[in-house]
């Protein structure tokens, strides 16, 4: 009867091997290190939109394998018990915790399609309406714009005294060039007169501004090119997201008593 006993026993720590053994994917002096180490590390490289195939599945066997043995050693030496690690590990789960508290709020508070809607017709009433083609020259000087103003209309090229005599470097060295933009693009006394202007007029007085003395020329007018709202509908949605979870935690912030 004994032997029996004996026998049953080997034959169930036997049976029971193979099953221990698919548990962990290694043991490592004496200690198991657990599969879930390995399919932890796989679902975050398919998180990162890595394939995880037979290959890479290897290498993080082995990284585990890595990690444990690094792991045993430095607690060896009692790393552990020494306040900067105590310290790191504070903020490691700190640093987790509000990740995932950020993440279950997003989840929690998606952006809905009728919320980018509502944003992008905002964006388009904002920003529809009129663009305007048109250049500038740049001086100090009242006496100075007047006088270019009178040289182009004897003739000069606008686009040559620009280059020559402009202020604005950006726009000077494209003969004034300012491509298209919308009104409020501008400071208030350039927009102003702008939008006075037909196309091919250039205004007939210098326009003084916190920058200088403008001539100002339209070279064409349109209707403003907005992008259709499939084409930027993720950025919108990646901005509302950032807007809540910005709301969310300000008023965390505000609520904190702080003493």
């Amino acid at each position: 009867m004994k032997r029996s006993l004996l026998a049953l026993t080997a034959t169930a720590l036997l049976a029971a091997a193979p099953w221990s053994l698919a548990q962990n994917v290694a043991i490592v002096n004496g200690k198991a290190v657990p599969l879930a180490r390995v399919e932890a590390l796989a679902q975050q490289v398919a998180a990162s939109g890595r394939p995880v195939d037979d290959q890479v599945r290897a290498q993080l066997k082995e990284e585990v394998i890595l990690r444990e043995i690094f792991m045993q050693e430095a607690q060896k030496r009692g790393i552990g018990a020494t306040d900067d690690y105590k310290n790191q590990m504070e903020l490691a789960r700190q640093t987790i915790m509000i990740r995932t508290l950020f993440a279950e709020y997003q989840k929690k508070n998606p952006v809905t399609d009728a919320d980018i809607k509502a944003e992008y017709d905002k964006f388009v009433a904002a920003n529809g309406g009129k663009e305007f083609r048109a250049r500038h020259i740049l001086v100090e000087k009242e006496d100075e714009a007047k006088a270019i103003i009178k040289s182009i209309k004897g003739g000069a090229k606008f686009e040559d005294i620009a280059k020559k005599s402009s202020k604005d470097p950006g726009s000077g060295a494209n003969g004034g060039d300012l491509d298209w933009a919308a009104a409020a693009s501008y400071v208030t006394e350039f927009s102003e007169a702008m939008v006075k202007l037909d196309k091919g007029q250039m205004t007939e007085e210098p326009v003084k501004s916190q920058f200088g003395w403008h001539i100002i020329r339209v070279d064409d007018v349109r209707q403003a090119q907005l992008p259709n709202l499939d084409d930027i509908k993720p950025q919108i949605s990646q901005q509302m997201q950032q807007q809540k979870l910005t709301e969310f935690q300000r008023t965390l912030r505000e609520k904190a008593k702080i003493e």
